[in-house]
């Protein structure tokens, strides 16, 4: 664990940063590229696609894109500060418990939790991904109308998906199995920490449930109106057990960050990369800068799969030995 603890903490450190710069790389991308060509950050929006209970459906509201964006961009940023004073200790104060090998636990910090389970999601996803092409299954997204009005969308999806399959179909159940008292207070804890607040929780049963959404939050993207290809369910699948997982286990913030990092943050940079060279997007992603990034959260996705089960084993040893 000690020499796992300074590349893992440097890695996460380096992540972190780039998170934090990913900020005003979007805000670029939106309101000063020319991603859209014609379509600028004051093209009229005509409503929002909203999901609910397992049921999609259109809100009326007019808006131009650059202020619904700055909605956006301001709660993510919001969140990702919170992430990182909380919920027990600051980022720089865990780092330094990781480093000198005092005992830490992942939830004392967001930001930690989120970096950590969104290097493992990539290390899973790519390695579906891989083992599909091996067999001749390809993951194709759908085509975007416009470059612009897709990263729209791509940074409203986490605020959306997370809430619609997180929050309704994980949080919702498990209350009313497990919920001790009746308020509306206890309620949205619990829907904000399941694990937390909830008592006496079956951790099969809510795995039970944690991967029936996931399956379904696999399924959406390749049924949904704008569908990926059918290579897309197993990769989608399992990052909706991972996202349902940390959502139930470590609360609703890490799970929202983790989608916003596989969206916002990652085609942030894929698309100033496709911006600056005057490439595609799918072109972008095969570019230095991208394979670099990719590369860093592998070694970090790594070195946090070993951490998690070095953790695991010693507690299974202290059990025993109790």
């Amino acid at each position: 664990m000690q020499a796992l603890a300074i590349p893992h903490t440097a890695l996460i450190t380096v992540i972190f940063c780039l998170m934090i710069l990913s900020f005003p790389v979007g805000a670029y991308l939106v309101f000063n590229s020319e991603i859209g060509d014609d379509i600028t950050y004051e093209y009229p929006m005509d409503g929002l696609s909203l999901f609910l209970a397992g049921i999609g459906f259109e809100v009326p509201i007019q808006f131009e894109l650059g202020d619904g964006f700055a909605v956006i961009w301001c709660t993510f940023l919001i969140l990702f500060t919170a992430a990182i004073f909380g919920p027990k200790k600051n980022f720089v104060a865990v780092l330094q418990s990781m480093v000198s090998g005092e005992k830490y636990k992942i939830q004392d910090s967001y930001i930690v939790t989120v970096i950590k389970w969104f290097s493992v999601l990539i290390i899973i996803s790519g390695s579906i991904i891989a083992i599909q092409e091996f067999v001749g299954i390809s993951v194709e997204q759908p085509e975007a109308p416009n470059q612009l009005i897709q990263f729209f969308d791509i940074s409203l999806a986490p605020i959306i998906e997370e809430f619609g399959f997180r929050v309704v179909l994980i949080g919702l159940p498990l209350f009313m199995l497990y919920s001790h008292k009746l308020s509306f207070k206890f309620l949205v804890k619990s829907l904000w920490w399941p694990w937390q607040n909830l008592r006496n929780v079956n951790t099969k049963k809510a795995l039970s449930v944690i991967v029936i959404v996931g399956i379904l939050f696999g399924a959406a993207h390749i049924f949904s109106d704008e569908a990926w290809s059918v290579g897309k369910f197993a990769q989608a699948a399992a990052s909706g057990i991972i996202i349902g997982w940390v959502y139930f286990r470590y609360g609703f913030l890490p799970a929202i960050l983790i989608h916003w990092a596989t969206n916002y943050f990652i085609f942030s940079y894929g698309y100033v990369v496709a911006e600056i060279n005057q490439i595609s997007i799918v072109d972008a992603f095969s570019h230095s800068l991208l394979s670099t990034l990719e590369l860093i959260l592998i070694i970090t996705g790594i070195i946090s799969v070993a951490v998690l089960v070095l953790n695991y084993a010693h507690s299974k040893k202290h059990a025993l030995n109790a």
